[in-house]
């Protein structure tokens, strides 16, 4: 992987700003099962605000030709001939007809809530699994530089955001299109000279508007980025909280929090500034366009047509002109909260396009098939793996057969961990190949590949369940003897039975209400149930005491007799009874042999069996000196390194 391609902070931000349209790309690519509520929540958008400029138009031609009688009885754009004729009928025509443009008006405002509401919480749905979906896909690289609440940020907080836009805002920008588009051609056709003064305000809100879009954009990716950092921070904290009492370290925690709480205050705060700027100014632009048009229209009424203005005004036009403008003051005022969830909305889907927009590169090949059922062969042909351009392992050779067990011994950071994930297919070798009964495991599906595998690592992670459901995790139609019977095998029966309610005892979220021991020895008994061809344990028995790791050892002992095991550990006692060890050292295989070979050769593995017999005086410098540039070295070294 080149320097170019690391994922890091950068990489990903390069991403998101390759993100062009970010809301018009999402309606491109979600929701397509959902249109037919969309069209029908536009539709229904335009016909209420259509519907709502009724009843003045009917007013104002009302009080001109029923009740004042300066002319014949007439609306714009309907024919004469369509319209009654005795004063009685027009009277009860148009009492009639702005009943039914406000009954309608409502209905088609329930519609358009029930179906845009139906349209954004669907999309919203598919957008959220959609990415969850990709997210889990996405290399180990990824989750290595990611943080938990960055990603729960994306997966709620941005997801959440985008529905309100599209419940609410979108909605409301449709109707306010609608509505002055309306508006214009209403006045335009009563007195074009009087609707140029009302309508003014139009063209000087959209460049008002405009300057904002600009300003704000990129304040809200930045409130967005803020509060992934946030969120990040808590999810930190909240899972280290022991820790954090251990070491008394509130305080310090404390100071931590508010200094990534001021981060996402001030940036908010910011965006919020320029609201405060940009609406009143909105409301300023409509309030002037609704006096101006009373004032011209007031003297032209009282003293004939001002200044160049010509022609004659009714008492019903200029009653018309000023419902129509007041019913535009507070949508456009409004117009500040769609711009404002817009933007926000758009900072949103940017960082959730941004996501998806990521490559994966651990995939399926195009060709790839099925690892058929395993016999357990592992074979590393010459393989040199590098992380970020650092080495990790050079020339590796391993040669396992079946039904073995394989030790994997040395230093920290030497890339014992890295040789199994590398099995796993949890990253692709830059040279050499992986095989498992002959296949690379680049040429085989990924399910097939991992499937045949059972991991057991040092810390297991368990969900929040009972412990039946954990057991059954992967296996999820196992029934229960075959439960049993696994945790039999794991040395975890009889605690298990010990428990409140037993198998169906809550655990608690990681499995908390569990020891570190019992956490172990449920997720062997996981391992056993899935039954796997090919075993890996990783630090098995490190984090528990002598009388656990006894009995942990037994389960580990029963399961490698009957499959292929590797064993990763720094209790050098886990593995001494392994079929080979091998050794390994700055990410090459210094040493392999049995047990008694190795201590007999006097090398690597021989005086890491002195430093965990105690026998500390009896170490060459040499290799002290070798272990204290080692963890010198450690800091700087990449996480995958074991």
């Amino acid at each position: 992987m080149s320097s170019d391609d690391a994922v890091d902070p950068e990489y990903i931000r390069r991403h998101r700003e390759e993100v062009s349209r970010p809301l018009i790309t999402l309606f491109q690519r979600y929701g397509h099962g959902n249109r037919r509520w969309f069209v029908i929540g536009v539709l229904s958008s335009m016909a209420a605000r259509f519907l709502s400029l009724v009843p003045p138009v009917i007013l104002g031609a009302a009080i001109d030709s029923l009740f004042r009688q300066d002319k014949p009885f007439g609306l714009p754009y309907v024919p004469g001939s369509w319209l009654p004729t005795g004063t009685s009928e027009q009277f009860w025509f148009s009492v009639g007809v702005m009943g039914v443009a406000m009954v309608g008006s409502a209905v088609m405002n329930f519609v358009r809530q029930t179906t845009l509401n139906l349209f954004s919480h669907r999309v919203k749905h598919e957008v959220r699994t959609v990415t969850y979906q990709q997210m889990q896909r996405l290399d180990m690289e990824f989750f290595n530089e990611v943080q938990t609440g960055e990603l729960m940020s994306i997966l709620s907080n941005d997801t959440n955001r985008l529905e309100r836009f599209l419940d609410d805002m979108m909605g409301n920008a449709i109707q306010l299109s609608v509505l002055i588009l309306g508006i214009a051609a209403i006045l335009v056709s009563l007195n074009w000279q009087l609707a140029v003064v009302t309508l003014f305000v139009v063209p000087v809100a959209a460049v008002f508007t405009y300057w904002f879009m600009r300003l704000a954009e990129q304040r809200y990716a930045d409130v967005r980025e803020s509060v992934g950092d946030l969120n990040s921070r808590l999810e930190n904290n909240l899972n280290g909280i022991q820790v954090i009492k251990a070491a008394n370290t509130e305080e310090y925690e404390d100071d931590r929090v508010e200094d990534h709480s001021y981060t996402y205050f001030r940036l908010d705060w910011l965006a919020l500034r320029l609201n405060f700027i940009y609406r009143p100014g909105l409301q300023a632009l409509t309030s002037i366009a609704f006096v101006a048009t009373f004032v011209v229209g007031g003297l032209w009424l009282i003293e004939g047509p001002p200044g160049p203005l010509t022609g004659e005004l009714t008492a019903g036009t200029l009653v018309t002109f000023l419902i129509l403008t007041q019913r535009m003051v507070n949508p456009l005022a409004q117009m500040g909260n769609i711009v404002d969830r817009y933007e926000d909305a758009k900072a949103s889907t940017t960082r959730i396009l941004g996501l998806m927009s990521l490559p994966v590169n651990i995939r399926d090949a195009p060709d790839a098939v099925d690892l058929p059922e395993v016999e357990g062969r592992v074979e590393y042909d010459d393989v040199t793996f590098a992380y970020d351009e650092q080495p990790v392992l050079e020339d590796v050779e391993i040669d396992v057969d079946p039904g073995e067990t394989v030790g994997l011994v040395g230093p920290t950071g030497a890339g014992k961990t890295t040789i199994v994930k590398l099995l796993l297919r949890l990253y692709d070798v830059n040279e050499g190949a992986v095989r498992v009964d002959g296949h690379d495991v680049r040429d085989v599906t990924l399910s097939s590949l991992r499937g045949a595998m059972g991991y057991v690592g040092q810390d297991n992670f368990l969900f929040d369940g009972t412990v039946a459901e954990n057991i059954r995790y992967g296996n999820f139609d196992a029934d229960r003897e075959a439960v049993v019977a696994a945790c039999k095998r794991a040395e975890a029966h009889e605690f298990i039975t010990n428990l409140p309610d037993g198998y169906e005892t809550d655990i608690g979220e990681r499995g908390v209400k569990l020891s570190g021991g019992q956490r172990q020895r449920v997720a062997i008994a996981r391992t056993i149930l899935q039954s796997p061809g090919i075993l890996i344990f990783d630090e098995a028995t490190s984090a528990v005491d002598t009388e656990t790791e006894m009995l942990i050892q037994r389960s580990i002992d029963d399961l490698a007799a009957e499959r292929t095991t590797v064993v990763i550990a720094h209790r050098l006692s886990t593995v001494r009874d392994a079929d080979t060890i091998l050794v390994v050292e700055d990410g090459e295989i210094v040493e392999r042999g049995t047990h008694e070979k190795l201590l007999s050769a006097d090398g690597l593995y021989a005086n890491l069996w002195r430093v965990q017999a105690g026998e500390i005086e009896r170490l060459p410098d040499e290799f002290v000196e070798r272990a204290s540039e080692r963890v010198a070295q450690q800091a700087l070294d990449p996480a995958e390194d074991d």
